[in-house]
Order: C-alpha cells, then sequence, then structure tokens
C-alpha cells in the first residue's frame, strides 16, 4: 500500500519558486492500477519521481509497503529504488548490451539471477521470441519498450512506474502496450501508476486520478 500524507514539493522557476505539489494526500492500495492524468506542467512527473525517491519532499511523508521513503538517507533510497519497477518514455536500454541482458540488467543489479526459463517466459509474453540475443539498434520503437517493461517486471517489483511509456508510440501500438503491461502486473499484483496525456489509454483503467493545481482530483 501506498499513502501520501500532506505532501509539498515545490521548484525554483527562476527566482521564483513554484508549487508543484500543494498539500496532497491520498492512499493507493495494493495491487492497484491508476492512470495519472493532467495538463503538462501539472506535476505527474515530479508525483511519479517523489513515489520513486529521486525527489524529496518539502514536507509531509511518504509511505510505500509500510517504510518512509520521505524519511530515508541516500543509501537507503538507493536500496529502495533497486526494489521498485521504472519504466520510461525513451526505453533508456544500454546499447552494448543485447535483449536478454538489458531484461535482465535491474534484477542482477538487485543480487537476484533471473533463470533462463523465466526470461524465455517473459520475452514470450511480450512478444520478444528470437530477439533475445539482438541488440536494441536492431528493434522496433515498440519492441524496445517490451524490452523495458521485461527488465522492470523481471525485478520482482511490487510497485511500478510508468512515466508516458507509450510517447514515441502510435496509436494501435500504444493500446497494444498499456494492454500487455496491465496483464502483466495484474499476474503479478504490482502496483501500477501510469502518466499519461491520452485519455484513451487512461480508459483502460478503472482508476483515473486528475492532477490539478498540486492536488488530486478524481
Amino acid at each position: 500500500m501506498i499513502s501520501l500524507n500532506n505532501v509539498f514539493f515545490t521548484r525554483q522557476d527562476g527566482g521564483l519558486k513554484r508549487q508543484i505539489i500543494n498539500d496532497l494526500s491520498l492512499t493507493i492500495l495494493p495491487a492497484a492500477h491508476i492512470a495519472l492524468l493532467g495538463d503538462s506542467g501539472s506535476g505527474k512527473t515530479t508525483l511519479l519521481n517523489l513515489l520513486a525517491g529521486l525527489l524529496s519532499p518539502d514536507a509531509g511523508t511518504i509511505t510505500v509497503n509500510e517504510q518512509k521513503i520521505s524519511e530515508l538517507s541516500a543509501n537507503e533510497l538507493a536500496l529502495y529504488r533497486r526494489k521498485i519497477g521504472i519504466i520510461f518514455q525513451h526505453y533508456q536500454l544500454l546499447s552494448p548490451l543485447n535483449v536478454k541482458d538489458n531484461m535482465c540488467f535491474q534484477a542482477r543489479l538487485n543480487g537476484l539471477s533471473p533463470s533462463d526459463d523465466e526470461v524465455n517466459t517473459m520475452a514470450k509474453k511480450l512478444g520478444l521470441e528470437g530477439k533475445l540475443t539482438a541488440m536494441p539498434e536492431q528493434l522496433s520503437g515498440g519492441e524496445q519498450q517490451r524490452v523495458g517493461i521485461g527488465r522492470a517486471l523481471l525485478n520482482k517489483p511490487k510497485l511500478l512506474l510508468a512515466d508516458e511509456p507509450t510517447g514515441n508510440l502510435d496509436a494501435a501500438r500504444s493500446l497494444d502496450i498499456v494492454t500487455l503491461l496491465k496483464s502483466l502486473c495484474e499476474e503479478q499484483q504490482i502496483i501500477l501508476i501510469m502518466v499519461t496525456h491520452s485519455q484513451r489509454l487512461a480508459d483502460q483503467f478503472t482508476t483515473q486520478l486528475f492532477l490539478k493545481d498540486g492536488q488530486i482530483n478524481g
């Protein structure tokens, strides 16, 4: 479960301070799947970065699975980030590594050793059979994003944060990716929070939250 209690976050914008997150309180239940919407600059990515421990709130507390991440040290935050899944808009694959090694990278960093069976099963679910020895530059955008999904899920996270994961894909491929992502998270009982500008993609989620003026509506 995730809880945010009276969270504030400001950003220095030139010589001015801008309130990005404003007294936000929110509870997210285990295995929830949430689409996070809002205008550009509304703070969607900031909220994801707070949940990922990449930013610290100015005030308030953030608790993820009974761990108050807003009170962790830098070293403790680094360990926390290894245990969650993050899917990026721009894939962030490592070009010297093939598909298999990219998919296993985060899990290995966290001390896990995905078996060949686990990797092959995940590759089949992602439609990447026969691609495990391919290099990132040999893949389409949709295939690269599926590698990113596999990398996040092989790490066995309880929380998966996806920041506009289909932003570089066309409408049909975007819907395929979101459908696949939700299905895999349901299988593993993972909390999924996905930022999107697309109402069509958000409509695939039973829970939609709208961020406006630093607060949640929805």
